[in-house]
C-alpha cells in the first residue's frame, strides 16, 4: 500500500472574505426590498418581469449563506485536512481565521506534543523470568495525510504499537546483567530507551507520527518471583562486596611484606610469613573488629 503524502494548502483569510460576503448580503437584501416594494405598489398583478429579480435575489442570498459556512479557525499547532467529496485537497497548518470552500470537509488534527503511558504489562525477559514493565512515550503528529488516511485511528494505533514494542523490547534483554558489560533492562537505561525509541519510530512512521522520546517508567520482577530474585540480588551484592574486600586485603598484605623486606626491618621465614598473612587477612576481612592479643614471649613461642 502506497503511503499518503501531505500537501500544504493556503486558505483565504477569513478577515478578507467576511466583509465582502457581508456587503454582498446587505446589497442583496436592499435590492430584494426595493423590488418587493415596486411589486407591491403595482396596480396590476405582478408579472414575470417583476418576479424574476426577486427570485434571483433569493437564490443569491442562499448562495451567500452557504458561503458563510466556509469560515473556520485554527489554533497554534493545529492543522485542518480538507476533503471534497472524499478527495484529499490539502492541509492547512497556519493558525488564525480562514475561509475555504464550504463544501470542504475540514478534519482538525492536533500537532501538539503528547504523552502516553503504556499499561503495566507482564512479560518474560530474555532469560524467561516474568517481569512487569511499562513505558512513557512522547509523540506528535507530523504527516497529517498519513495520520488521517493510512491508519484507521492514529491514536489507537500509537497505543497498540507502543505496547507491542515494549513487549518485544522486554524479551530482547535480561532484567539484570550476569557478566560485566552485558546490556540489561535495569542497568542500561539509556541504551534500552534509545532502542525503544528507534523501534517505535519504525512502527509509527506509517501513521505520520514522530516519536520524540521513549523511556521505561516501570520495571520490576513479577510478584511471584520478586522475593526469590531479591534474595539473589542480595547474595550477588554480598559476593561482590566480599570479592572487593579480599582483593583489597591481599593488596595491603602484599604491600606490607614488600615494605618490611625493602627496609629490612625484620626477617621472616616462610612459616612466619604465612602466619602473618593469615592474621592480617583475618583482621582485614573480618566483619567484626579484631581483638588484640598481647604476646609476652618471642616471635617463635
Amino acid at each position: 500500500m502506497s503511503m499518503s503524502k501531505e500537501s500544504l494548502r493556503r486558505a483565504i483569510s477569513g478577515w478578507v472574505m467576511l466583509p465582502i460576503l457581508l456587503v454582498v448580503e446587505i446589497a442583496i437584501i436592499l435590492v430584494f426590498v426595493r423590488y418587493a416594494r415596486v411589486a407591491a405598489q403595482a396596480a396590476r398583478a405582478p408579472d414575470l418581469a417583476m418576479v424574476t429579480p426577486l427570485i434571483v435575489c433569493g437564490v443569491l442570498f442562499a448562495i451567500v449563506v452557504v458561503l458563510l459556512c466556509g469560515f473556520f479557525t485554527l489554533q497554534p499547532n493545529t492543522a485542518a485536512v480538507l476533503l471534497l467529496f472524499g478527495a484529499y485537497k490539502g492541509t492547512v497548518r497556519q493558525a488564525g481565521f480562514h475561509w475555504a470552500n464550504p463544501l470542504y470537509q475540514k478534519i482538525k488534527l492536533s500537532l501538539r506534543t503528547r504523552n502516553f503511558n503504556t499499561d503495566t504489562i507482564k512479560v518474560n525477559d530474555q532469560r524467561g523470568n516474568p517481569i512487569e514493565i511499562a513505558a512513557v512515550v512522547v509523540w506528535r503528529v507530523e504527516e497529517t495525510a498519513q495520520a488521517s488516511f493510512d491508519v484507521d485511528d492514529y491514536q489507537h494505533y500509537v497505543n497498540v504499537q507502543s505496547e507491542s514494542a515494549v513487549r518485544h523490547l522486554a524479551s530482547a534483554y535480561p532484567y539484570d546483567a550476569n557478566v560485566e558489560g552485558e546490556t540489561s533492562l535495569r542497568g542500561s537505561t539509556d541504551e534500552v530507551s534509545e532502542r525503544l525509541q528507534v523501534e517505535l519510530q519504525e512502527r509509527l512512521t506509517k501513521a505520520g507520527v514522530i516519536v520524540e522520546e521513549a523511556r521505561l517508567s516501570h520495571l520490576a520482577y513479577a510478584p511471584e518471583i520478586a522475593g526469590a530474585m531479591l534474595r539473589r540480588q542480595q547474595a550477588e551484592a554480598i559476593v561482590a562486596a566480599r570479592t572487593r574486600i579480599v582483593e583489597g586485603a591481599v593488596g595491603m598484605v602484599e604491600m606490607a611484606l614488600e615494605h618490611l623486606e625493602r627496609h629490612k626491618m625484620v626477617e621472616l621465614d616462610e612459616e612466619r610469613k604465612a602466619a602473618m598473612i593469615s592474621n592480617l587477612l583475618v583482621v582485614l576481612c573480618g566483619e567484626q573488629a579484631a581483638q588484640p592479643v598481647m604476646n609476652t614471649g618471642t616471635l617463635y613461642t
